[in-house]
């Protein structure tokens, strides 16, 4: 019951000084909507990159040229472009080697292309995979309908293709046919439909359907073979997934011909260091918003130690008269305490609220899955219980002090 009564005339007090004590909120709204805000936004990006990640498939990694995330300036960019490429004999040599591997795959993509079927066609923005069979395994993928490309496709660079739902759904909508065995048209080569893949999830909202699948040496008698592959390996479980990217990298530098001591000519991409790098760089923005919140929050903080110091200075014949009555010292702290406290967890309140909704109204414009980051609410929660402890302190302590003689004779 006197907690009750304390954040009652807590309330009514701050009701009594209603622009005051709004305009000292904004401030704690202000850095608490920018620590919301940015997490919110950070945590569905996150979840989003870790959903499309895993399509590496379980304990899988991959060997590139490139990094998964490209950072830096011109001459960081010319160090990678100047690599030597990893070629389809780089990925032979490594797949006899590697017998410690449940399955290596080699791959290359082309986007941005058109597929026709009859009289219909696609926009230009089908991927077409180039891939040696064992893909299907390592990438996880798996055929809903016909079959998968094996090692005779390959062999023989027959003119094959497994398709995505979505590819599928675009060159077959209006025609009630069982579409294996169908030819379609990329760049002018027929070819025949073998398969169909289950649907794929989907990657910032974006279906990972419009694909079609081929050979890779198919791949390479259409597009050339000078495009730099992709070796993906998966272990056979998880215990030996570190220790077969370390035998990876010992028997590509071999390969490759890397001198001890030099910088390896290609990088290990796994689901881990992918979200590594995308967590670097989702720091430093985090930490820009930590600054601009807690500028935020201290000039909040002064705010409510002004406020309260102002409230003890015009209630100081009302605590007088409090402690003329029997108020000890501890309830008149604890009265000016919970004022301070209250001021702050509403601004807290309305700052989380806000920033739950910006920061999902901007994430979804970004196809991201909506994500509240419960973590970062309740560090919030306490951010605004300390500021108000800790600047409502010395305000309540001066009010619990006051000589009630000297308060009932204020004027």
């Amino acid at each position: 019951m006197e907690v009750l009564e304390i954040l009652k005339v807590a309330i009514t007090s701050l009701k009594a000084n209603k622009l005051r004590s709004s305009l000292t909120i904004l401030g704690i709204v202000v850095g608490i909507f920018s620590i919301i805000a940015i997490s919110t936004i950070i945590t569905m990006l996150q979840t989003s990159i870790e959903e499309g990640v895993s399509s590496l498939g379980k304990n899988t990694f991959q060997v590139q040229k490139w990094p998964a995330v490209r950072m830096g300036g011109p001459g960081e960019m010319s160090k990678y472009r100047n690599r030597k490429d990893i070629t389809l004999n780089n990925f032979d040599d490594l797949d006899k080697k590697l017998v410690e591997a449940k399955s290596v795959a080699a791959s290359s993509a082309r986007g941005g292309r058109v597929v026709k079927y009859e009289s219909e066609k696609t926009n230009p923005n089908v991927l077409i995979h180039g891939i040696t069979p064992n893909a299907f395994i390592t990438r996880d993928w798996n055929v809903e309908v016909g079959r998968a490309i094996n090692i005779q496709d390959y062999n023989s660079a027959r003119k094959v293709v497994v398709l995505g739902t979505d590819l599928l759904k675009t060159l077959f909508k209006n025609k009630n046919i069982n579409p294996i065995g169908e030819e379609i048209s990329v760049n002018g080569n027929r070819l025949k439909i073998i398969g169909i893949l289950e649907e794929q999830g989907a990657i910032f909202g974006q279906s990972q359907g419009n694909l079609a699948i081929i050979p890779l040496t198919t791949f390479q008698s259409i597009y050339g073979n000078r495009r730099s592959l992709s070796i993906s390996v998966m272990s056979k479980d998880k215990a030996d997934y570190s220790n077969l990217m370390e035998i990876t990298e010992g028997y590509l530098r071999t390969i490759r011909k890397v001198f001890p001591g030099d910088e390896n000519d290609f990088e290990i991409v796994s689901n881990e260091s992918i979200m590594q790098q995308i967590n670097d760089i989702t720091s430093g923005v985090r930490i820009g918003a930590f600054v601009i919140a807690g500028i935020a929050l201290l000039a909040a903080g002064v705010g409510i130690m002004n406020i309260m110091l102002v409230s003890v200075t015009e209630r100081t014949k009302e605590i007088g008269l409090r402690k003329a009555v029997g108020a000890k010292k501890k309830n008149i702290l604890m009265q000016f305490l919970a004022e301070a406290v209250t001021l702050s967890l509403i601004g807290g309140f309305v700052g989380i609220v806000l920033g739950l909704l910006v920061g999902n109204v901007v994430g979804s414009q970004l196809n991201a899955v909506a994500s509240i980051p419960y973590d970062w609410v309740a560090i919030g929660v306490f951010l605004c219980v300390l500021i108000g402890v800790g600047f409502g302190t010395y305000p309540a302590y001066k009010a619990s002090n006051l000589d009630p003689i000297e308060a009932l004779r204020w004027e």
